[in-house]
């Protein structure tokens, strides 16, 4: 492969919001990149400056694949009257060209000049190259692998479902076989069977794969290279040996900065206490010897001339490091439950016979001290209405809920209700203390930079609302936490230490999450819901 991807110096605006600031990247042929980073951070805008559909303000972005590349943005960009089979055609849209050209050209073979026949043998080594006798075959097999097999090529794509729509679009792109593949966020929608297709399939492909993702199964399975689109820096870092190097690094670079902080607490206090003893260590009180005044007096100056110059190092070596300063790295992020949470016994939570519209019915459920529960359904199972009954934040039609202890609760939808009210503001609403104490508290946490603390809620990216959201939570102690898909617009980083926070967490969970990995890594019981209901296991 003699492809070529690389972006240089590259910047781009939008609204007047910067989203990627003088970026540089290459991905060598034939690597699988998997690209992540919070929502909002600016990860589908690099993929669509790769694809050709943005261009930089500023700076360079090169493209090489001979055998075609493949975008799959997380939209279709078809209107609903077209079919499904013109969303196919638009994937495969240089096979069909080469199809065309290749008829076009065999209709003329009876008087071709050797020009001419050279220009079909190429077509038809291109064709064969993209293997685009086998292009429709490939179309159906992956249809069927992603559960959509049954849909008519002549149906409108206005009466398929939004899930349809994406895994049509996945599966046109998929079975071009562009030499350059480009992915965002392909997991949505997918069940575990054509999940474990999918990762199979980019394992297999032959080329250069880029994929934007927040699956982190997926990561460990495909990727063998990371990128991750820092928002609030508007930075792309790279890191190689795939997931796992990527969160080796991390902490390597955690424990470099923790190293990094030490040294200079430790060169401050020894340089100011060199400083403030160095006198009584160079001239200590003696006696005149042999009554010689002069020879004392030309000591004692000598020695004032040495503190002077010792003194003045110190005081240089201070201004350096203090011009200099190392920040102190943030806490490891701690869920914190009342002291004895984990010895208490009882109920923290009882639902009674509760109905929620056509949404929920439950008629009973009861979380005690200490238990971890895992809600799993599907979609509009009524995993969400359960989290905001037991939150106290909806009122069931019908029947009690009665809350023994103080219950955290982390929804899925990070709400903007007063969107003029800066981060710090948010975060202290409702906390005892001085505007320092909570800013100082809100900058440990390490979750949003001290930069933006008087920046409008209303301006946040998705990411960091997220974000502002979770250090709320974790600003107390709860007796119960109730977390919607905690992983959700997260960096996989983040999320990784939002499950090792929660794993010392001694109080009792309720999560609702469709991250993979999180359920695979689960420790703790199940609650499945179907249509509202509690499912009873057989």
């Amino acid at each position: 492969m003699s492809g070529q991807l690389t972006l240089r110096s590259v910047s781009k605006t939008f609204a007047h919001r910067r989203v990627l600031d003088t970026v540089s990247l290459t991905v060598r042929p034939g690597e699988k990149l998997g690209v992540v980073g919070e929502n909002g951070s600016g990860k589908s805008t690099l993929l669509r400056l790769i694809a050709g559909q943005e261009t930089p303000d500023d700076g360079s972005v090169t493209v090489v694949a001979d055998g075609g590349a493949g975008h799959l943005g997380q939209v279709l960009g078809l209107p609903d009257s077209a079919s499904a089979g013109d969303a196919i055609d638009a994937a495969l849209v240089e096979i069909r060209l080469l199809e065309r050209q290749i008829a076009a050209a065999a209709a003329g073979l009876g008087d071709a000049t050797p020009a001419e026949l050279a220009q079909y043998g190429s077509l038809l080594t291109a064709f064969e190259l993209r293997d685009g006798y086998c292009a429709d075959a490939r179309v159906q097999a992956a249809m069927s692998a992603l559960g959509i097999g049954d849909i008519g090529l002549d149906r409108s794509l206005g009466t398929l479902s939004g899930g349809q729509r994406a895994r049509l679009a996945l599966a046109g792109v998929l079975s071009a076989e562009p030499e350059l593949l480009l992915l965002d966020e392909p997991t949505n929608h997918l069940d575990q069977q054509a999940l474990s297709w999918l990762e199979d399939r980019l394992r297999a492909h032959r080329g250069t794969l880029v994929v934007v993702t927040h699956d982190r199964l997926l990561l460990e399975s495909v990727a063998t290279a990371i990128v991750e689109v820092d928002g609030d820096r508007r930075s792309l870092s790279r890191y190689g040996n795939g997931y796992a190097g990527y969160l080796a690094e991390k902490r390597a670079a955690r424990q470099r900065w923790e190293q990094a902080y030490a040294e200079w607490v430790s060169g401050i206090a020894h340089w100011t206490e060199w400083r403030g003893t160095t006198a009584h260590d160079v001239a200590p009180g003696r006696a005149i010897k042999d009554h010689n005044k002069c020879k004392y007096n030309g000591d004692g100056r000598r020695v004032q001339a040495s503190i002077s110059t010792r003194v003045r190092s110190a005081s240089e070596r201070l201004e350096r490091l203090r011009a200099d300063p190392v920040p102190r790295p943030p806490d490891p992020l701690r869920l914190n439950a009342p002291l004895g949470a984990a010895v208490r016994e009882g109920a923290v939570l009882e639902l009674r016979e509760a109905v929620v519209g056509q949404r929920l019915r439950v008629d009973s459920l009861v979380v005690e001290v200490g238990q971890r529960l895992l809600v799993t359904g599907p979609n509009g199972a009524g995993k969400s209405t359960l989290l905001d009954v037991l939150a106290g934040v909806l009122v069931p039609d019908r029947g009690t809920l009665a809350q023994h202890g103080a219950a955290g609760y982390l929804s899925q939808e990070t709400a903007v209700r007063h969107p003029r009210q800066t981060v710090l503001a948010a975060f202290a609403a409702g906390l005892p203390g001085s505007p320092e104490d909570h800013a100082e508290r809100l900058a440990s946490l390490g979750l949003l930079r001290e930069n933006d603390f008087a920046t409008p809620v209303g301006a946040l990216s998705i990411g960091q609302r997220r974000r502002l959201a979770l250090a709320r939570l974790l600003r107390q102690e709860w007796d119960v936490l109730l977390l919607d898909e905690p992983a959700n617009h997260l960096s996989p980083a983040l999320v990784e230490e939002l499950e090792a926070a929660l794993a010392g967490y001694r109080g009792a969970v309720v999560v609702v999450s469709h991250d993979r990995s999180l359920r695979e890594r689960w420790q703790g019981g199940e609650l499945e819901l179907a249509q509202g209901r509690v499912l009873v296991p057989a």
